[in-house]
This record gives C-alpha cells, sequence and structure tokens, in this order.
C-alpha cells in the first residue's frame, strides 16, 4: 500500500487550535524563565515497540512556534519501532520548543497508538483475503489524522463521513418501511459514484438483500457459523463486511470464515498511546 502523506493545509489548524488550547490566555510561563537566545537540540524516541504516525503534526507544532527550526525525519510515518529507536532530531529555540512539546507528543503519540493497534488486527489476519477497516467512531476534529493513521498501521478506511457512501442500518430500515423498501430507494437515489452498503443482522435479512445487489453487505454481530453460511449464500457475487464484537482474540476466526472485510470501531476509539518521549541531547 502506497502511503500518501496528509497535506499540511488540512493538519495545521488542528494543531495551532491543540497549541492555542495549552497556551491559554497568558502563554507558557514556565517556558518563560529560559534566555529568549537559548537553543536546544532534542530527539523524539520510542519508548515501546509500535509503529509511528503523527510525525506531521509534531514538525508542524514546532514550526507554528519556531518557523527557524530544525526538524529531521529519522524514521518516516508507517515505520516499526523499537524501544529506544529516534524518529526525529530537532534543533530548536529553547523556549518554542517546550512549549509545543506536549501538543507535539499528544497527537504523535495518540496517532502512533492508532497506527500501533491497526498493525496488531492486520497482523491477526495475514493470509486470510480479509482487510481491516476502521469506522466513524473517531475523535470530533480528528478524523482525517485517526483515519491517516490507520493507514499507516496497513488498515483500509472505511467511509469518511455521512457523504461519500449510503450506509443502510437497521434504524434506516424500520424507517423506511423494510429492507426491499429502503434499497428500491437507495438504487433509485444513488449516483453512478455512490456505494450502496446494508446493514444486516440476520441470516434472514441477507436472503432479502442478495437480489438488490447492494455493493457492500454489512454483517452486523454475526456468530461465526453464520459468517460461513452468509458467505456460502453470496457466493462471491457481493462483498462481505462482519462487524460488531470484534477483538484481536476473535479476529482470525471471523477473517477465516471468508469475509471481504473486517470493521474494527477499536482501532480508532480505543487505541492506546504509544510512549513517545523528548529526550534533550548534545548539539
Amino acid at each position: 500500500m502506497t502511503l500518501q502523506p496528509l497535506p499540511d493545509l488540512l493538519i495545521e489548524p488542528i494543531v495551532r487550535m491543540a497549541l492555542a488550547e495549552d497556551l491559554g490566555r497568558a502563554g507558557d510561563v514556565t517556558a518563560a524563565l529560559i534566555d529568549a537566545d537559548v537553543r536546544l537540540s532534542t530527539v523524539f524516541a520510542a519508548r515501546k515497540d509500535g509503529r509511528i504516525a503523527g510525525l506531521a503534526c509534531a514538525r508542524l507544532a514546532i514550526h507554528a512556534l519556531d518557523p527557524t527550526a530544525l526538524v529531521e525525519i529519522l524514521l518516516p510515518d508507517g515505520s516499526d519501532v523499537a524501544p529506544g529507536a529516534a524518529v526525529a532530531r530537532v534543533e530548536a529555540n529553547a523556549r518554542a520548543l517546550l512549549t509545543a512539546e506536549r501538543t507535539a507528543l499528544n497527537l504523535l503519540g495518540h496517532l502512533s497508538g492508532v497506527a500501533t493497534l491497526t498493525r496488531a488486527y492486520v497482523r491477526a489476519v495475514e493470509g486470510t483475503r480479509a482487510v481491516i477497516v476502521d469506522t466513524r467512531k473517531t475523535t470530533p476534529g480528528l478524523r482525517a489524522l485517526e483515519k491517516y493513521a490507520v493507514r499507516c498501521g496497513g488498515g483500509v478506511n472505511h467511509r469518511f463521513g455521512l457523504d461519500d457512501a449510503i450506509l443502510i442500518k437497521d434504524n434506516h430500515v424500520a424507517a423506511c418501511g423494510g429492507i426491499a423498501a429502503v434499497l428500491i430507494r437507495a438504487k433509485a437515489s444513488a449516483g453512478h459514484l455512490t456505494p450502496i452498503e446494508l446493514e444486516v443482522d440476520s441470516l434472514e435479512q441477507l436472503a432479502q438483500a442478495i437480489p438488490f445487489a447492494p455493493a457492500v453487505i454489512m454483517l452486523d454481530n454475526f456468530a461465526v457459523d453464520d459468517l460461513r453460511r452468509a458467505v456460502d449464500m453470496v457466493d462471491g457475487r457481493i462483498k462481505l463486511e462482519a462487524s460488531g464484537g470484534v477483538s484481536l482474540a476473535t479476529v482470525r476466526a471471523i477473517a477465516e470464515t471468508g469475509v471481504d472485510a473486517i470493521s474494527v470501531g477499536a482501532l480508532t476509539h480505543s487505541a492506546p498511546t504509544l510512549d513517545i518521549g523528548l529526550d534533550a541531547v548534545a548539539p
């Protein structure tokens, strides 16, 4: 998979908002104790095994406060790291660098945590046809960054928002009067580039949906045996996505049923932060 970086234009407003939140009403009153012309050499270093994502956030946080800072990326996003591995080297104004430190580490650690957890799920299904996909269960304001981190971990993005695909869930079915009715409406309203996905929660609903051939059918909280039956029923005619109750303990068995994708909300809503530090070094 080619990892396409996010444009700085998308990241910078998030970074600046985070910096402004930290600076509060009076700026960094601790960094003000340092002489204004002091410069500091540091490295961002991993303290645990993981996969890196979000280095642009760290770079932009530092450059927002010191445009002359030298930021050298040693291991790019998508790299695996061991404890002690240096991922970036920075030489900057000390006041600016220490003011930006927490914002840089918060975003870098969180996004690297998402990438690391995604990597674990992707490795768990190696050798099967299933891909690991994320969901919209993201931190408000951070969706683009978190979905980028999923890609850094080897995962695949589901839809980004409500406007880029039709995803019909149980309440949509109920409000429209049934599976046939809602799929007829969806087919009539969807543009030629708008995919349709339908969520079903039983094999009976799956049987009702198959004749309408949506692009994807989501099998919600299906038991493993029922997932296998669903794969047999569809016989490759429609993409199948398994969802609900997925964990690292269960994902391999789900993948081995033959589904095409497995969506995991935990990738973005429950990923632990990867421990990364900013350590001063001799210039």
